[in-house]
């Protein structure tokens, strides 16, 4: 069996060597471009973390309540008082001592 006509009768045309040239420079560098991101993409990133000064003193704060030492037997007396319904609070001495309290931390002597 014999085929006739492969390219239905049309001749090769001569190719154009430097538009193949510019095609494979140009799939080359999408080739590297492609490598590049993959490289980026696997390669783990340096994240870091600043903290504030507000921030670094607020955690000392906290360092320090938490070394604090704690009257547990008075903590259990007092939620137990809670829990019974038998804590009350005296509203006057309450007042006085937010007062007393917000006067050192502004400054303003009362």
């Amino acid at each position: 069996m014999t085929i006739n006509n492969v390219n239905n009768g049309n001749q090769k045309l001569p190719l154009d060597n430097q538009r193949l040239n510019q095609q494979q420079t140009q799939n080359q560098a999408d080739a590297q471009s492609a490598a590049k991101q993959t490289q980026a993409a696997t390669t783990p990133r340096q994240d870091s973390v600043s903290l504030t000064q507000s921030a670094q003193q607020l955690s000392q704060v906290q360092k320090k309540s938490s070394d604090a030492p704690v009257n547990q037997e008075k903590v259990d007396k007092l939620k137990k008082a809670i829990q019974n319904g038998e804590y009350r609070v005296n509203p006057e001495v309450l007042a006085q001592k937010i007062s007393t309290l917000e006067a050192q931390i502004f400054g303003i002597k009362s």
